[in-house]
């Protein structure tokens, strides 16, 4: 994703440090009282140290859906709490963006990681928060209020075997013989499979859940779609989990991101409004949104949302980003009402069409 800064650059290339960042001391007897429910750093405790002072007090923070082996979570946990002192709680790590909210009046996280159209529709439920490197995140990756803003997303790609097939330059040559090709789960119920089919549907930037599940269905006709991805060549999944088995198979397996447009997705990250502690999950969102955190997402293989803030004011990771897989392909990002649509058409066609 291309993130245009525009007009904010100069002052990023101005005030990024290469952590959290921190603000000119002052004397504490002259700042107002802390604020842990503030929508940004300077309303609520007017220095990064207060914030920091103020979460350490709380002492814990509660994470959910974060599984420790997606995007490299578990080494973010680990360093946030290693670098202020903080205990973090992971409850149900493998919840879904829908699960997180259903289940946050009984588990009361703190923070939520979510799919745009979970946060969404769920926007109510978030604090507002302006993390202090806001204008590097793009407006339609972000509520003009504060309330969710993308963290970090990843690019739909295909993973394959090149010891048993030859790469492929479109998705139209998984229907050739010898490819044997799966998604990561049924589409109607998981957002990477999901994300796949409209991928395969991609045509002149446009993706279309029709055209998505008839190239399916024909991959099923010519008998090159696997039951399973252990037993499949061709795996549709998102670059970041294709890019980590090829760091971990080394020969064994490859990423391709073919076309002229690659579907594109972000999660995004949110603060629970009842909070139990809220300087706590504000020094969470300014950790993640820091160089250092956005550089620990690119580590994982994520793409992280600041990535072209980083670039310009060399901040970046080079080592990490030069892992990700190369694409000269135009990014397209689903719009809520487009999601909607595909997932009703897929819930009423998949399984007659595909099975």
């Amino acid at each position: 994703m291309t993130v245009r800064i525009g007009a904010a650059a100069t002052m990023i290339l101005i005030a990024t440090t290469a952590g959290c960042g921190s603000t000119p001391a002052q004397d504490d007897g002259k700042l107002p009282p802390v604020k842990p429910q503030a929508a940004s750093l300077k309303d609520g405790f007017s220095t990064m140290d207060r914030l920091v002072e103020a979460a350490k007090k709380e002492g814990s923070l509660t994470v959910i859906g974060l599984p420790r082996d997606w995007v490299n979570y578990g080494e973010i946990i680990d360093t946030f709490s290693d670098e202020y002192g903080i205990k973090v709680n992971q409850v149900e790590p493998a919840a879904s963006s829908r699960r997180e909210i259903e289940a946050a009046a009984q588990l009361r996280p703190d923070v939520f990681d979510l799919s745009l159209e979970v946060a969404v529709a769920n926007a109510p439920m978030f604090a507002p928060y302006r993390v202090q490197r806001w204008l590097d995140v793009p407006d339609h990756l972000k509520d003009y209020g504060g309330r969710w803003y993308a963290g970090y997303g990843g690019y739909m790609s295909i993973g394959y075997d090149p010891r048993k097939v030859a790469a492929p330059a479109s998705y139209q040559d998984l229907l050739k013989p010898g490819y044997s090709v799966s998604l990561p789960g049924d589409p109607r119920q998981t957002a990477a499979a999901f994300n796949g089919v409209m991928a395969a549907s991609l045509s002149a930037g446009k993706a279309e859940a029709a055209r998505g599940v008839a190239f399916f269905g024909r991959l099923k006709k010519a008998g090159n779609l696997a039951a399973n991805e252990r037993a499949a060549t061709v795996v549709v999944d998102w670059d970041y989990h294709n890019a980590e088995r090829a760091a971990h198979e080394a020969n064994g397996w490859k990423v391709a991101i073919p076309g002229d447009s690659v579907l594109s997705a972000y999660y995004v990250q949110a603060i629970n409004k009842d909070a139990p502690h809220p300087a706590a999950a504000r020094l969470w969102q300014e950790f993640l949104f820091s160089d250092r955190g956005q550089n620990l997402f690119l580590k994982g293989y994520a793409r992280p949302v600041r990535m072209e803030a980083l670039q310009m004011h060399g901040g970046l990771d080079t080592e990490a980003a030069s892992r990700l897989p190369v694409t000269s392909a135009k990014p397209v990002i689903l719009t809520i009402p487009e999601t909607d649509t595909a997932k009703t058409y897929l819930k009423k066609e998949w399984a007659e069409k595909v099975g």
